[in-house]
């Protein structure tokens, strides 16, 4: 069975991008997040920024295998700006992101069938000029072997690109190494084909 241990997510926050419709602005960011509790923090500081604003609507989607997501239409009518842009993260396949589209009211309704395009394509532009990235699921490993071994072991790390994340030299060493999916039996059939390593999985 074929692993799939890549993903779609943004590098850096995005410029801003703006749509305007009927006098109403949606203006939209995007931010690469690693967990829910950034998305509040994020919020609150676009508020202090647009406090002149009338909705600050979001979508956020975490994860790969386990995926997690929500959709906050923020006082709009029910799914007419969460899930439009939530549709949009879909659309260009990203985890680990956040878009907030933040409207200022131009004092002309839209309907809901305007609304949902506003903040569809406000989303589609910010990811449009976001930086879009590919990453690969890593898993990490804690390894142990005593100091006579040590060429060894940075001859395979070196020989199989392995990310050396962290290393402690003690009575013994102790190295903290990152292995992409796909890879993990290989490489630690490797290690442990060695013998004088003891390989573990910390995360």
């Amino acid at each position: 069975m074929q692993i799939t241990d890549e993903f779609k997510t943004i590098a850096k926050p995005s410029t801003e991008a703006i749509f305007k419709d009927k006098g109403s602005k949606f203006i939209g960011y995007a931010y690469p997040i690693n967990s829910e509790k950034e998305v509040a923090t994020i919020i609150s500081k676009l508020k202090e920024n647009h406090h002149k604003a009338r909705h600050w609507c979001y979508a956020w989607r975490l994860g790969v295998e386990k995926v997690t997501f929500r959709a906050n239409d923020d006082g709009e009518p029910n799914n007419s700006a969460g899930q439009p842009i939530y549709g949009q993260i879909l659309s260009f396949n990203l985890t680990d992101v956040l878009i907030v589209v933040v409207r200022y009211f131009g004092g002309t309704k839209l309907g809901v069938g305007g609304l949902i395009n506003a903040y569809k394509t406000a989303a589609n532009l910010t990811l449009k000029d976001a930086k879009i990235i590919c990453k690969t699921i890593d898993v990490h490993f804690k390894i142990q072997f005593d100091y006579v071994n040590m060429n060894k072991v940075m001859r395979l790390i070196k020989e199989k690109n392995i990310n050396l994340v962290n290393q402690k030299m003690e009575m013994d060493c102790s190295f903290e190494i990152s292995i992409r999916k796909k890879e993990v039996d290989n490489i630690k059939k490797l290690f442990d084909d060695l013998r004088c390593v003891k390989i573990k999985q910390i995360s």
